[in-house]
């Protein structure tokens, strides 16, 4: 046992090719839809085509005679065992949430609803019988618009009496932490500045790459259910909350995912029907959807309008924030549905520096699909409502928005840092980040430009566009969770294996769905205990493997997840040190641990940690009262969020006479903490970012006046392809979080939160000096010249880009909503 070995090289921070992608792309997945069991029989539902409506009859023969048609149930057949979905985050006490039954019995609340379901031989056949499913309905009025349905005009569920799910406020006044914001706004209506803008967030459909899918065998001793879904562990939980089924006998498997944002977050109705009919058939089933029920049933995102008041002083000090916000929470509450605006209330501040703050927030449903969690969830609309008017302000006072920012935020020595919304910034730099991402972009030199263009007259004009964010990321801790009425906690939890042959298995709770789980936390643990990355197994998904978790959402799977494995390798090194002592003859305090291996000071003993593992293993020698295995475990609940940021910049270039946009740069430089593998980064950041650019410019779920999605495929809902995008320029700065071993802060969501803000900021900016103010996402074409066109013949003024206070929804383009006396001119 001798220390001669070469030291193995450091995996943190290192370029790894995922392990995952050979597989992933080589076409060996093991996608839901890939299983096939041994007698299974498929499902086809069959879906309301109102939006709101009274089911009066259902008429199954001629379905039940087609071929090879096993059973057509409807949701009246098993009223008695098809449970109910949960909502984990009813956000008041006093919320209001409708009954959600995985299959309707009396009435419909949204069109794409399930009423009855197909049992057949084949996926096609139950399809070609669905058809023949013939539902009477008594249409009712139904709640579409989001404005009308808060005044109770019309009732998407008459039994509540109200289409208001409750009412949630954050108030700095309250917390001890600020001036009332009233005061401020009083204040700057006097003597200081005010903006008052209105700004819609369209609805979103996280349209994935694979379709939902689910599986339920019940012939064993367990149930077994695959599922394409972020969160099996939550699945298993609420199966057996409300089926009455024992959750031990409940297994859950996520098999490879095909993607989620969000979208695979919810606990849905096909699994609850899946799994019922299963049970009740006594045979496998299996439901897969089509891209059309994918993007008609499946949860949507966003839909808000936010009603905003900003006061600042004369010299764009900002003195109080007021959000009054409409969110659309569907036919239903959803998983998180209502709390997902409140996570966005802590950051309508984001990085800068408030006296006073109020957040006030009325959630409604619709007679629409139901609203759920999607990519940054709550914090991309937050981040979009406060740049857009941090650049207001900027324009108001005739200044360059990066100064005006640069005088509002948080200065990188004033960390940690305890916000007007009552959070606690643990690091940050904005200076710095922003510093780089200036010289990256060519700031000065693209301002000179634009100025070149604006004296000249050009058609195209050219518009810059900036977002200086942070976001709260690792969605925890518990004990917050729970002062927020969240059912669930925020921990998670990971095992380590150490096998007697030298490799290490690693079982985390976290769910992974494309982000590279399994070799960030290979890195983790390579680095950590010194093994080869090769040697390092990540098991995952399946809850009769990793028996706890809490799964993958809010950017959390690295910073909670991540941390649990690396307490698991240091609670492993603990294990094996007596064992080590015991072998080499020494005192375990004269140990030391590196590169894998024991040594003993001052000497050249040593004894790699696998060794140790296969001698735990054998038993033949160990020290007395020691366990055969080096094997640990460790869970992970944070003190705090995670709070990474960055500053994102675009170059956009609108041609006045059509309205076309095309983007001519964009740079993003974030700071995500400490980076275990850029390779991953850097795809996270580019996806991330064309998620956002979509927003801004191309996505939005768009009903008619009955309540159906004519948006339904993609030749409606349009999502950007590799062609549409250009080659972005990213970079990072480090300020490692304090509140981790790792000093990590998440990135999944970053680039979808910045990303949005600085495109459409860039798209007002090229024109804003011809009057316009605002266009209502996605910044169109036909909505660009609109804008052109109603600045220039309502009376706008193209020296100052001042305009009436209106908003036309029908052409998606508004003025500014108070220009007030006092400002700089």
């Amino acid at each position: 046992m001798t220390a001669t070995q070469e030291a193995p090289v450091a995996e943190i921070g290192r370029d790894r090719r995922r392990k995952e992608d050979q597989r992933l792309i080589t076409g060996r997945t093991r996608w839901t839809d890939n299983l096939t069991l041994p007698g299974m029989l498929h499902l086809a539902m069959v879906r309301s085509p109102f939006a709101h409506a009274n089911i009066t009859g259902i008429e199954t023969q001629a379905a039940k005679s087609a071929p090879n048609v096993v059973a057509v149930l409807t949701g009246r057949d098993v009223a008695d065992d098809q449970g109910s979905l949960i909502t984990a985050w009813p956000i008041t006490e006093d919320q209001k949430s409708p009954t959600h039954l995985p299959m309707a019995v009396d009435r419909v609340a949204f069109a794409g609803e399930v009423v009855a379901v197909v049992v057949a031989r084949s996926a096609a056949e139950a399809r070609d019988a669905a058809e023949l499913v013939d539902v009477d309905y008594e249409e009712l009025p139904a709640a579409l618009d989001l404005k009308q349905a808060s005044d109770d005009t019309v009732l998407a569920h008459p039994d509540l009496g109200t289409n208001k799910a409750t009412f949630w406020q954050l108030d700095s006044a309250g917390q001890g932490s600020g001036g009332a914001v009233d005061e401020a706004i009083e204040a700057a209506r006097a003597e200081g500045v005010l903006i008052e803008r209105e700004y819609r967030q369209q609805r979103l459909i996280p349209a994935f790459m694979e379709p939902r899918s689910i599986v339920c065998d019940p012939t064993g001793e367990q149930i077994s259910l695959w599922s394409s879904t972020q969160v099996p562990h939550i699945v298993r939980f609420a199966l057996a909350a409300t089926t009455g089924v024992p959750e031990s006998k409940i297994r859950v498997v996520a098999p490879d995912v095909g993607g989620g944002f969000g979208g695979k977050l919810a606990i849905i109705p096909e699994e609850w029907i899946t799994f019922c009919v299963g049970r009740r058939m006594g045979k496998p089933v299996k439901y897969t959807e089509t891209r059309s029920e994918s993007l008609m049933a499946g949860h949507h995102g966003r839909d808000q309008w936010q009603r905003l008041t900003l006061a600042a002083t004369k010299e764009g000090r900002v003195t109080g924030l007021k959000v009054d916000l409409l969110a659309d929470m569907g036919a239903y509450a959803a998983l998180v549905g209502t709390g997902v605006p409140v996570l966005g209330a802590w950051m309508f501040n984001s990085i800068y520096k408030f006296d006073a703050y109020q957040f006030n927030l009325t959630p409604v449903y619709t007679n629409k699909t139901w609203v759920d969690a999607y990519r940054g969830a709550g914090r991309p609309e937050a981040t979009y409502a406060i740049e857009r008017l941090m650049d207001e302000l900027a324009a108001e006072l005739g200044r360059d928005p990066l100064e005006v920012r640069a005088a509002n935020w948080i200065g990188h020595d004033e960390f940690p840092f305890t916000t007007v919304a009552g959070m606690t910034y643990d690091s940050g730099n904005y200076d710095a980040a922003t510093e780089k991402a200036k010289q990256m972009f060519g700031y000065d030199e693209l301002r000179a430009e634009q100025r070149r263009r604006r004296e000249a007259g050009d058609r195209v004009q050219l518009g810059i566009g900036v977002s200086t964010f942070t976001e709260m990321c690792g969605l925890a801790p518990s004990r917050i969770l729970g002062q927020l009425n969240y059912a669930a906690g925020g921990w998670d939890h990971a095992d380590i294996r150490m096998l007697a042959t030298g490799k290490v298995e690693v079982v985390t709770g976290t769910s992974p769905h494309g982000q590279g789980h399994e070799t960030a936390f290979s890195q983790i643990v390579a680095d950590r205990l010194g093994v080869p990355f090769e040697d390092v197994e990540v098991l995952h998904g399946d809850t009769q493997v990793s028996y706890h978790g809490m799964d993958t959402y809010g950017s959390r799977s690295l910073v909670v997840g991540g941390e649990a494995v690396v307490r698991a390798a240091d609670k492993v090194i603990e294990k094996a040190k007596p064992i080590a002592a015991h072998l080499l003859e020494a005192d375990v305090q004269d140990l030391e641990f590196s590169g894998g291996r024991f040594g003993v000071r001052g000497t050249d003993k040593a004894i790699g940690i696998t060794d140790i593992a296969l001698a735990a293993f054998t038993g033949h020698d160990l020290p007395e009262g020691a366990e055969p295995s080096i094997d640990a475990s460790a869970s992970f609940d944070p003190d705090n969020f995670s709070f990474p940021h960055g500053t994102h910049l675009c170059a956009m270039e609108v041609d006045t006479e059509t309205g076309g946009v095309t983007m001519r740069k964009y740079v993003s430089v974030d700071d995500i903490g400490t980076i275990i593998n850029p390779l991953i980064v850097s795809g996270q950041v580019h996806g991330g970012l064309v998620q956002g650019i979509a927003q801004a410019l191309w996505e939005e779920a768009v009903h008619d006046d009955s309540g159906t999605l004519v948006s339904g495929s993609f030749v409606d809902y349009l999502l950007p392809t590799a062609a549409d995008t250009i080659s972005f320029e990213t970079d990072h700065t480090t300020s490692p979080s304090t509140y981790t071993m790792l000093g990590t802060k998440g990135v999944g969501e970053a680039g979808t939160i910045a990303s949005t803000p600085a495109v459409v900021n860039a798209v007002i900016d090229a024109v804003r000096h011809l009057g316009v103010t605002d266009i209502q996402m996605p910044c169109t074409p036909e909505r660009v010249w609109r804008a052109i066109h109603d600045a220039g013949a309502g009376g706008a003024d193209p020296t100052t880009g001042a305009a009436a206070a209106h908003f036309d929804e029908s052409t998606g383009t508004s003025g500014t909503a108070d220009r007030t006396t006092g400002g700089a001119q």
